[in-house]
C-alpha cells in the first residue's frame, strides 16, 4: 500500500484491479438471465467531458467512446440481450463547429466498419440519411448490407439521430403510403391506430427498448426514442461513457431486474 499526498491510503493498481474482476463477477452472479431486457438502448454521454478530465482532446474522447462500443456488445452477448441501440449523433450534434464535426464523423465511420467486420453483429442505421454527407451515409448502408445474414445482436446505429424527427418521418411515411393506395386523409384520420405509426418508425419490427442507460450523470432522454420508450425503464450513470465498466452495466441490468414494470395497471 502507498500513502497519497493527502494521507490517504493508495493500493496498488493490480489489486485495484483484482477487487473490481470480484465484485464484477459477484454481481454477474447473481444476476437473473430471465429478467435481462432485450433490447437496450445507450445514450452514450460524456466523451467531451472525460477528454477534458483525463487532459485529453476532444477528438482523442470521442474515440476513446467509439472503443468502449465493442466491450459494450460483448458484454449484452454475455447476458443474452438481443438488440441494442446506440445514439452515436443526433441531428442537434450536425450543428457542431466543422473543426469538430468532421473528425467525429470520421470516428463513427470506423466504429460502424469495425462493427460490420466483426462479423456477429446485425447493423441498422436509425437516423435520417439526407442529414448526412455522402460518404457516411455510403458506410451506413454497406454495414447494413454486408451484415444482414448475421444472426448476432441486432445493433441500431443511431446517427443522425432525434426522436421528434422520427415522428415526423415516420408520419410523412405514412401519409405517402396511404396516398398511393388512394386513401383520403379523411378516411386516414377516421381509421388511424397507433400501430399506424409504430410500423414507419425507423425500428418497424423491433421491440421496444426495455432499459434505456444514458451514462455521464445527466438525467433526460434528449430526444432518444421518443415513441418507443413511452413505456422503458431509465438508468443513469454518473460515469463518462469512454470510463463505462462492465460492473456498471451489470449493476443497470440488476437494477432494471429488481424492478416490477406495471405498463400503467
Amino acid at each position: 500500500m502507498l500513502q497519497s499526498s493527502r494521507g490517504r491510503t493508495r493500493y496498488p493498481r493490480w489489486l485495484r484491479r483484482l477487487v473490481y474482476r470480484l465484485y464484477a463477477h459477484r454481481v454477474e452472479g447473481r444476476l437473473d438471465h430471465d429478467q435481462v431486457p432485450k433490447h437496450i438502448g445507450v445514450i452514450l454521454d460524456g466523451n467531451r467531458r472525460w477528454a477534458r478530465a483525463s487532459g485529453g482532446t476532444t477528438e482523442q474522447g470521442h474515440q476513446a467512446g467509439a472503443e468502449k462500443i465493442r466491450e459494450l456488445l460483448g458484454w449484452c452477448a454475455e447476458t443474452d440481450v438481443e438488440v441494442v441501440t446506440l445514439w452515436l449523433l443526433s441531428t442537434d450534434n450536425l450543428s457542431r463547429p466543422p473543426e469538430e464535426l468532421r473528425p467525429l464523423l470520421g470516428i463513427i465511420e470506423d466504429a460502424v466498419r469495425d462493427l460490420a467486420a466483426d462479423g456477429r453483429w446485425r447493423v441498422h442505421h436509425v437516423g435520417t440519411p439526407d442529414l448526412l454527407p455522402d460518404h457516411t451515409q455510403r458506410v451506413l448502408k454497406e454495414a447494413e448490407e454486408t451484415t444482414r445474414g448475421n444472426t448476432g445482436i441486432l445493433v441500431n446505429v443511431a446517427v443522425g439521430y432525434g426522436g421528434r424527427q422520427e415522428i415526423v418521418d415516420a408520419v410523412r411515411s405514412l401519409l405517402a403510403d396511404r396516398a398511393a393506395r388512394g386513401m383520403t386523409l379523411e378516411r386516414l384520420a377516421e381509421e388511424l391506430e397507433v400501430e399506424d405509426i409504430a410500423e414507419h418508425l425507423y425500428t418497424r419490427g423491433q421491440p421496444d427498448p426495455d432499459l434505456v442507460i444514458r451514462t455521464s450523470g445527466e438525467q433526460r432522454l434528449s430526444g432518444f426514442m421518443l415513441w418507443q420508450s413511452a413505456h422503458s425503464e431509465y438508468y443513469f450513470c454518473e460515469v463518462f461513457w469512454p470510463a463505462f465498466r462492465k460492473v456498471d452495466f451489470l449493476r443497470a441490468l440488476r437494477d432494471y431486474a429488481a424492478r416490477h414494470r406495471r405498463y400503467g395497471t
